[in-house]
């Protein structure tokens, strides 16, 4: 993995932690106060697995 994409990983990997502490597991996650540390936490998971493509598309390129 390039270092370009291991920077970006823990990047996502704090922001999604920093997220779900943040979410008040006592209330519904659809509550407005937990709806915006849920939809951060998502696009924390979806960026990881955005960096994960993007690694496996390099190393594809670099094969051919």
């Amino acid at each position: 993995m390039q270092k370009f994409y291991k920077v970006f990983l823990v990047i996502f990997i704090v922001f999604t932690a920093i997220n779900v502490y943040a979410i008040d597991w006592n209330l519904k996650l659809t509550e407005e106060d937990n709806s915006k540390f849920v939809f951060s936490a998502i696009a924390g998971i979806l960026g990881i697995a955005v960096i994960f493509v993007l690694n496996t598309w390099s190393k594809i390129s670099v094969k051919k």
